[in-house]
This record gives C-alpha cells, sequence and structure tokens, in this order.
C-alpha cells in the first residue's frame, strides 16, 4: 500500500469509550428527570458529535435544541473528570500505533467527539506516540463526514491523498474517508457493523489491529 499517513476515528476505532459516554450521557438524563439507557443502546447512539448523541438519548418528545443543551451542560463537566474511567484501547492498538510510528509512517486522529476530550484521551492512552495531529470537533468546523477534518491533517503534514489511508469503525468514517478522496479501512471490533461499513464504502475490512500493519506496511 505505500502510505505516509494513517489518520485513525477515535471512539469505536483506537478506544472503546462507549461506557464512559453512556454513564456521562445517563447522569445528565436522570438528573433532567428523563429515562437512562443500557450501555448497549449507546453504540447506535455516537459518531455524529455529542449534540446528536443527546438527542438521540432524550426522548422523542424531549428533543429540543434547549433540552440538547440543558444535557450537553450536566454531561461535559462530568466526562471530562471520568472519561477514561471504563475506556480502553482496543487489543493490539498500542503495538499498531507504536509499529507504524518506528516505520516513519506518520499517524493522526480525526474525531467527532469534542476537541478537549479528544485531546485528553489520546494523551492519557497513547503517551508514547508522537502524532502529526489530534483533532477533535472544533467550533466553526464541520463534522465527519464533511471532509474538512481531513483536509486539515492534509495541510498539516504536507501529505498528498495518495498517500493517506483513513482507518474507521463506521459508516459516517467510510463517509469521510470517500469525501475526502483517501483510501479507507473499516475495523470490524468498533460500534457498528460489517455490514454498514461496506454499504458506506470500505474499501478494505479488518479484524485485528495487526491486519492494518500488514495493509500499511
Amino acid at each position: 500500500m505505500n502510505k505516509r499517513l494513517a489518520i485513525f476515528d477515535l471512539d469505536g476505532t483506537l478506544l472503546d469509550t462507549v461506557a464512559d459516554l453512556a454513564n456521562a450521557t445517563n447522569q445528565a438524563l436522570a438528573q433532567c428527570g428523563y429515562p437512562t439507557h443500557p450501555t448497549d443502546a449507546y453504540y447506535q447512539f455516537v459518531g455524529n458529535g455529542i449534540n446528536k448523541l443527546f438527542y438521540r438519548a432524550l426522548p422523542e418528545e424531549a428533543r429540543t435544541e434547549e433540552n440538547v443543551l440543558r444535557i450537553r451542560s450536566l454531561f461535559v463537566p462530568y466526562y471530562n473528570e471520568h472519561n477514561a474511567d471504563d475506556s480502553r484501547p482496543y487489543p493490539g492498538v498500542s503495538e499498531l500505533l507504536r509499529e507504524l510510528q518506528a516505520q516513519g509512517i506518520q499517524v493522526a486522529v480525526a474525531s467527532n467527539k469534542y476537541q478537549q476530550a479528544t485531546v485528553k484521551l489520546v494523551g492519557h492512552f497513547f503517551p508514547d506516540i508522537r502524532f502529526a495531529a489530534v483533532y477533535g470537533q472544533r467550533e466553526g468546523v464541520a463534522i465527519k463526514p464533511d471532509p474538512t477534518i481531513v483536509a486539515d491533517i492534509l495541510n498539516d503534514t504536507g501529505i498528498s491523498r495518495a498517500d493517506t489511508i483513513y482507518i474507521g469503525d463506521s459508516g459516517v468514517d467510510m463517509q469521510t474517508a470517500r469525501n475526502a478522496e483517501v483510501e479507507s479501512i473499516g475495523v470490524s471490533w468498533g460500534f457498528r457493523s460489517v455490514e454498514e461499513l461496506i454499504d458506506n464504502g470500505a474499501e478494505h475490512i479488518v479484524h485485528r489491529a495487526e491486519e492494518i500493519a500488514a495493509l500499511i506496511l
């Protein structure tokens, strides 16, 4: 494949974060008197930024902008403190990142998680990796599948689209890669199904982290 840059999604790709996202959202919902959800329900709620997460978690009749912002105001302080409580890297991911780095492949993160939490989690779980860029959801920047986040990373690194691979676990990620005109790898261990990845144009599907290294190297 001879790529020089690997861009990774965060939630569901590098890290299993669903339990902490569920706990933080549920405590906010409970404070507002709304029903909470089992952790498994959150696999379908996440992926389009936290405002969309809250919209999906709220009861249908309560899905207003005002309520989304109310949940957000309770979620963010709690999540900032507790976002690494139960989150963990997926098996083989830390070793994969170290291997790519050792082979001179630049690595970057492109997430729809808000920027503060993205930076904290990446620094906490991968302190020995020199990421070329770590971007989450930033004020005034469109979220994935808009390709702006990928374009920003390419601008930062000076690496071409042809030399870049994008790795993610959802249809949103595969759409992002397609919109950015970069090759894509879908991972089967994340929050969404292989069928969703294929339906949204995944060019490769992998089931273990070491398969990514084999493809790239």
